[in-house]
């Protein structure tokens, strides 16, 4: 047993989304206010919840082009919305800055989530151009704030983009496993809902051991039972949408589906 089970009560647990709007100083963002970003982040959270999923991710899915080092506006505007939201938080729940894992961790700090994900580790080349991470200094800045506590879910892999030096993916969850013992590794496929391949999620596990590994995108209905064979659980945005498109709202009714089956297929 894990230490899953613990924080969300089952051993595969299924961790609900929540895709922060853009923010003040993203490129897309509109000007529309933080209280409409709080307000629909407020409906996907009370319709995750309803649905009954283990956990949630706050994430600021829609900073695109994401940063490299993430603003200080971004993380204040984050932090404005979880703290606006702790009160009608029900489950664990996490916070994510994407692309930086520093930045995630003091998000973390400030928000009193208890984990996070990111891509911590390595280099990479994409449209981003070359993002590099510095796991050596984000561990020393989840000590230097005493988050003893906080579970950390390394991606072995990042939406589109490709590892600089030819490693492969297993090669990756190995040399993590030796050098910065993750709390749980995370394994995506080339964007937000598609999957990985079910043979890398059987190799992954196998290097893996006893650490856990989690889908970190494109499951759905007709994949959710495989995954789960092959993981202990996965992180779920896209096909909790309406229409199961990125850009939409969480639809309760689709959560709720899928957890019934997700029960099910736990034996719950």
């Amino acid at each position: 047993m894990s230490f899953l089970t613990e924080l969300f009560g089952t051993e595969k647990p299924i961790i609900g989304l929540i895709h922060v709007r853009a923010l003040p100083g993203d490129p897309f963002y509109k000007g529309e206010g933080m209280d409409a970003v709080i307000r629909q982040a407020r409906a996907d959270l009370k319709a995750l919840q309803n649905g009954g999923v283990d956990g949630v991710l706050f994430t600021n899915e829609f900073s695109m082009p994401y940063e490299k080092t993430v603003s200080p506006v971004t993380l204040a505007a984050m932090g404005m919305v979880i703290g606006a939201l702790k009160s009608s938080i029900k489950v664990p729940y996490g916070a994510e800055a994407i692309f930086d894992g520093d930045a995630s961790i003091s998000l973390c700090a400030a928000t009193e989530a208890a984990f996070t994900r990111c891509m911590f580790t390595g280099v990479w080349a994409g449209d981003f151009g070359l993002v590099d991470r510095d796991i050596a200094k984000t561990l020393r800045l989840k000590n230097a704030y005493r988050l003893d506590d906080l579970k950390l879910f390394y991606f072995i892999t990042s939406e589109g983009d490709a590892c600089v030096g030819e490693r492969t993916t297993v090669d990756i969850a190995q040399s993590l496993l030796f050098n910065c013992r993750p709390d749980a590794m995370v394994v995506g496929g080339a964007a937000a809902g598609f999957g990985p391949q079910m043979e890398l999620l059987e190799q992954v596990g196998e290097a893996a051991g006893d650490t856990p590994v989690v889908c970190g995108t494109g499951c759905k209905l007709s994949n959710v039972e495989e995954i789960l064979k092959r993981c202990q659980g996965a992180f779920v945005g896209s096909t909790f949408k309406k229409d199961g498109k990125f850009e939409n709202p969480i639809d309760e009714v689709r959560v709720k589906a899928f957890m019934d089956l997700v029960h099910k297929l736990r034996g719950e």
